[in-house]
């Protein structure tokens, strides 16, 4: 028997390649496809594939799991006024961590995803690290940054040497039904994008309007529940202004929402915690590295300064726009993940 690696396939072209490339350099292969949320997922593609390859291919039903992991703390995070990321928080807790979980209790040596990224061994720290995939338009290191050390030495990207073009490319060669199929573009458990919707269906609560104002405190118009607005926001706001308005902050306790210029929304410094180290160990002593506040924003260059309590506060040489709390911090050295956090509060 060779070494066995348990596959997430979503049904989706990237890890249907996934597989084809594993099965190529001689692993055991099985393909599983979990069940996340009461939409059931459309395993036929999976299944498809899974039977072209000659693996074997079943369905895992995580849906209490994925409740209690990863939309428990977004309801959370949004009604306190934050902007999370559950991509991160699945990553970790799911994929990496339930679903690792049956992995090593099938007798799987390693789990292989569909992400655009790479693993590296830091022999100077004795560390394994996150690596930027070489498709930077499709590099995915950012919301792989909270991957623990023991959850690295047992993953496998193989997409992260691919472009997507040569990941397409494969699947027509080999004849994949989903070669074509468009990739998803929102949270897999909101695919229309309403977070508001789903909050109140969720929670069976209704989020009640409130002032908009201005940063004097004037009264601008009328919100349609403070859940619905992100820091950023242009669009959809019902206020009419000689100048463009953005949301610049949002006060959960008074229900109010705050718009400004864009020049309001640039800050230099931010504090963040639940941290995960990747490149280094838990450093001590302040050091310099590239910092990214959002998956689509550039790294900049900044200092970081680890505190006693475990938090990281992290300086920026020049402002950002729209640092969000809920959101990942992630911190990189050249294309390597050195840790990554989440945004609690922006100075």
């Amino acid at each position: 028997m060779g070494t066995k690696v348990m596959i997430a396939m979503s049904g989706g072209v990237d890890s249907s390649v996934t597989a084809w490339l594993l099965l190529r350099q001689g692993y055991e292969c099985v393909g599983v496809t979990m069940r996340l949320h009461d939409a059931a997922p459309d395993t036929r593609d999976a299944e498809a594939v899974a039977r072209r390859l000659g693996i074997a291919h079943t369905v895992l039903d995580l849906r209490a799991e994925f409740a209690e992991q990863v939309i428990a703390p977004f309801v959370r995070s949004y009604e306190r006024g934050d902007t999370p990321n559950p991509c991160v928080t699945c990553n970790r807790f799911l994929k990496f961590g339930a679903l690792l979980d049956v992995a090593r209790d099938m007798g799987a040596d390693y789990l292989a995803t569909g992400h655009y990224a790479r693993i590296c061994w830091t022999p100077s720290a004795s560390r394994w690290a996150v690596r930027k995939g070489l498709d930077a338009s499709r590099d995915q290191s950012y919301v792989l940054a909270a991957l623990t050390q023991n959850q690295l030495r047992r993953a496998l990207f193989p997409l992260g040497r691919l472009t997507k073009h040569e990941t397409r490319r494969i699947a027509q060669e080999q004849g994949f039904l989903n070669a074509r199929k468009r990739d998803s573009q929102d949270i897999c458990f909101i695919p229309n994008g309403d977070y508001a919707a789903f909050l109140e269906r969720h929670t069976g609560k209704t989020y009640p309007p409130g002032d908009i104002l201005d940063r004097d405190g004037r009264v601008l118009g009328t919100h349609r529940g403070a859940v619905r607005y992100t820091l950023g926001q242009r669009k959809g706001l019902g206020v009419s202004a000689p100048e463009p308005l953005y949301v610049c902050g949002k006060s959960m306790p008074d229900n109010t929402v705050t718009l400004g210029p864009d020049a309001d929304l640039f800050r230099r410094e931010l504090l963040s915690d639940n941290w995960v180290w990747g490149a280094i160990a838990p450093p001590e002593t302040p050091f310099r590295a590239y910092a990214k506040v959002r998956y689509r924003h550039a790294e900049a260059p900044a200092d970081v300064e680890p505190l006693p309590d475990g938090s990281v506060k992290i300086r920026f040489d020049t402002p950002q726009r729209a640092i969000t709390a809920g959101q990942a911090v992630v911190l990189y050295e050249r294309d390597a993940v050195l840790g990554g956090g989440t945004i609690v509060d922006v100075i």
